[in-house]
């Protein structure tokens, strides 16, 4: 992973060339390539606004009409994750990417490819569900007692409000199974963003009645203890979750799980040879 530094390059005040190379893949069964498309971009914009202008005229460097790019986006404003992409070697998210500071001054190119941890639909467009399979997995969601009024909720410290929230802003974006050296297109771990959603909801004073059964999600094969501890994940996340932290958080209550059992099978396994307790 090319680990960029993030000093940023000055948003320039006038236009400037640019080549974008993209990569293109008709379907998931099908060979990829790149094709090459030129662009004077204004000052400000962004990589989904040059992949907008591409779309409209998608004519390469070299003159070749072709199909319209396909990436996915819905925001534009770095709220719903799907924009994530490599650019230039780095996940990164493309609402929020600035051409002015990917390449600074002068003509530049700029690589676009979809992520490689997941299986490509077409072009820079892949399917996610890997991500959406792990937080059924881990239960990352609050069961409730049907719809009518159950009054005022358990109170919560201010602290944990601060923690839960900053945990909460997760936008499944992928980016931190892209980064993730342990995370494999062909491998079960389930990565960084359910372990931490797991934490979210264990913390919640409702969600900590099935507190247990996301633990057990957590264990198993794919589970938190393919963690390599790399640390990648925190350094790529758009939205600076601690996800280093919430890894460490689920480990111990993985190993606090993992202790009981043992002494609950060994007192289960006392009471039904008859000996003492």
């Amino acid at each position: 992973m090319d680990n960029a530094t993030t000093t940023q390059a000055p948003v320039s005040t006038r236009t400037k060339k640019v080549t974008f190379r993209i990569w293109r893949q008709d379907a998931p069964d099908q060979p990829g390539r790149f094709d090459e498309f030129e662009l004077e971009c204004r000052p400000g914009a962004n990589v989904v606004s040059c992949l907008m202008e591409i779309q409209r005229n998608p004519v390469t460097k070299d003159g070749r009409k072709v199909a319209p790019v396909v990436w996915d986006a819905a925001c534009l404003e770095e709220v719903c994750g799907s924009c994530a992409m490599n650019i230039n070697g780095r996940v990164r998210m493309a609402c929020s990417a600035l051409i002015d500071r990917l390449v600074g001054d002068g003509e530049a190119v700029i690589e676009l490819k979809p992520m490689s941890k997941f299986p490509v639909t077409r072009d820079l467009s892949v399917n996610r569900d890997r991500m959406f399979d792990a937080l059924k997995r881990v239960k990352a969601w609050i069961n409730i007692d049907g719809t009518h009024d159950l009054g005022p909720g358990p109170r919560q410290s201010a602290e944990d409000h601060g923690v839960m929230y900053k945990l909460s802003t997760c936008i499944t974006c992928g980016s931190c199974l892209e980064a993730c050296p342990q995370v494999t297109i062909d491998n079960e771990f389930m990565g960084a963003a359910a372990i931490s959603q797991a934490r979210l909801f264990n913390m919640n004073p409702t969600g900590k009645m099935n507190a247990e059964e996301r633990v057990r999600g957590l264990m198993g094969p794919g589970g938190i203890q393919d963690c390599g501890k790399a640390q990648n994940c925190v350094k790529v996340c758009p939205k600076e979750i601690p996800l280093t932290t919430s890894i460490a958080v689920m480990n111990r209550q993985v190993t606090k799980q993992i202790i009981k059992d043992i002494f609950f099978n060994q007192d289960h396994e006392k009471k039904a040879s008859g000996g003492p307790g």
